[in-house]
């Protein structure tokens, strides 16, 4: 299901992920890092959302999934931020 890391980048983590500031309102793309543990579902992988707010470490993503929008609590490393056009 899920694409393989190059062999130089497996098993390494990326800090500036890591330590990635996000704002309320921003557009995240859930990308799954293999390099560490997730738990968070697997259909979450590849889907889009917004920034509610942080909660610890931890931001909270609202994301339609299916016909229903849901509130998922993701750690930075797993998001990517998305540019949006207004």
């Amino acid at each position: 299901m899920g694409k393989r890391k190059s062999i130089r980048t497996r098993g390494k983590l990326q800090l500036s992920r890591y330590f990635q500031e996000l704002d309320k309102g921003d557009s995240v793309a859930v990308v799954r890092e293999k390099a560490a543990r997730s738990s968070f579902p697997k259909r979450l992988q590849g889907k889009t959302g917004k920034i509610e707010g942080s909660r610890g470490k931890a931001y909270i993503v609202r994301i339609m999934d299916q016909n229903k929008e849901k509130k998922f609590l993701i750690q930075p490393i797993h998001l990517k931020k998305i540019k949006t056009s207004k």
